[in-house]
């Protein structure tokens, strides 16, 4: 991996991609230090000190620290998110949204468009939550104007991630939506760490709970690297054809299909649902009785809400796991284009035959690394429940961040394959 980002690096029109990444995210982390006005500093830090390792913990992480000290990217990049899962939905349920994404490329940036529109929604209800749900005892403002201001900027913030990760996919490498995420949670670790290693100075964990959370985070970056390197390639045959005096076809080939097609996504789209009860404490309030039942029954910081919380993680995170896998590939076109293309699977009749036993060494595949990827994304997190301790670094965190490392590692390799292709054409 090292080796070809080297590569990478040394052609001047992939590194001014890479180049390009770099500098949004530093601006990512630049905009991360900018207040939303109107609101008290002092009095942000003491509300989510009193809160710190609570519900929104994971909010705060997740967003770079952004949450935390409620900057202007305060709802992150996660209203695009959740607008991506709620417009993916709709797609197979609306049949004029399923035609409108069968369209092609006009399709597709339709269809982006109005994901942008309801993520602007979503954090325009987000910022409302956040502001006068959990932070309204910071807010500084005497008229309507003021509070305006407020939401606007957070939902500018929000707005203004969007763009810097749709540009990332445009004119970088790499998937934005992730690196942004990515970028989020590499910003924490150093604190994460230190404050780990002062909790066990101080004799309030042990240090034999540092080194078992040091083995997990091992574990856990060389188990998704086997999940995401791993794959089964299914033999593909090309029958010989006679076009004039010339010969086509008769190579052999195959279909390398990955354990985890999906990536991290899946535990990105599941962290998003299960973050929605945290948002209605926000706008309920923490002593309000309808909070105090979504903390105990649906939230890590409850003590059945951790077992509650991790049940549905696992369900989620296997459905979104199925689902984007399905949506990436489509057995029923894929044995089309086979067919239309004269190749075949040996001993499999092309047409439906080829297209189920696609769809079966699919799910045979997909299953167990989705068990695998929902148990390593919540046993960590309940470890850190039954220690006291918040080791960011070793639970759902760092799946997404070697996640997103291996996935861009890989579009640099395919950048440069295209590159060599190219020049080899010339």
């Amino acid at each position: 991996m090292i080796q070809t980002f080297r590569d990478a690096w040394k052609i001047p029109e992939i590194r001014k991609k890479l180049l390009f990444t770099l500098l949004m995210l530093v601006v990512f982390r630049f905009g991360s230090h900018i207040p939303v006005p109107f609101m008290n500093r002092e009095a942000i830090a003491q509300i989510f000190n009193q809160s710190q390792g609570g519900i929104l913990s994971f909010l705060d992480l997740m967003s770079g620290g952004n949450f935390g000290h409620f900057s202007i990217f305060a709802t992150s990049i996660y209203p695009y998110i959740t607008a991506s899962i709620v417009l993916q939905l709709l797609t197979i349920a609306i049949p004029s949204l399923e035609a409108l994404s069968k369209e092609g490329e006009t399709g597709r940036k339709k269809i982006a468009q109005y994901t942008r529109y309801l993520a602007v929604a979503l954090a325009a209800v987000q910022a409302i939550g956040y502001t006068y749900g959990f932070y309204r005892q910071a807010v500084n403002t005497s008229n309507m104007f003021q509070d305006f201001v407020i939401i606007a900027s957070v939902v500018a913030g929000s707005t203004f991630l969007i763009w810097i990760g749709e540009m990332i996919t445009e004119r970088g490498i790499g998937n934005g939506i992730s690196l942004l995420i990515f970028a989020g949670i590499v910003a924490r670790f150093p604190a994460d760490i230190w404050a780990s290693i002062r909790m066990a100075s101080a004799g309030m964990t042990s240090w034999a709970w540092v080194a078992v959370f040091l083995i997990l985070a091992v574990a856990i970056v060389v188990f998704v690297v086997l999940l995401n390197e791993g794959q089964r390639r299914i033999p593909v045959q090309y029958a010989k054809r006679v076009v004039g005096r010339k010969m086509y076809g008769g190579q052999s080939t195959h279909i390398p299909i990955k354990v985890l097609m999906s990536g991290v996504m899946p535990i990105i789209f599941a962290q998003t649902i299960m973050s929605i009860p945290s948002i209605f404490v926000m706008f309920q309030g923490r002593e309000s009785d309808a909070a105090k039942f979504l903390t105990k029954w649906f939230t890590p910081a409850g003590n059945v809400g951790i077992f509650v919380y991790s049940i549905f993680m696992v369900l989620l995170i296997v459905f979104f796991t199925f689902f984007y896998t399905a949506i990436q590939f489509n057995t029923v076109e894929y044995s089309k284009n086979l067919q239309q293309n004269g190749g075949f699977i040996p001993g499999i009749r092309p047409g439906k035959s080829t297209s189920d036993y696609l769809q079966r060494t699919v799910n045979r595949l997909v299953f167990p690394g989705a068990i695998a990827l929902a148990i390593l994304s919540v046993l960590p997190t309940i470890l850190e429940k039954v220690t006291g301790m918040n080791f960011s670094f070793g639970g759902t965190s760092l799946i997404i961040v070697v996640g997103v490392i291996l996935e861009t590692a890989r579009v640099l390799e395919q950048q440069l394959m295209m590159r060599h292709y190219k020049g080899f054409l010339k």
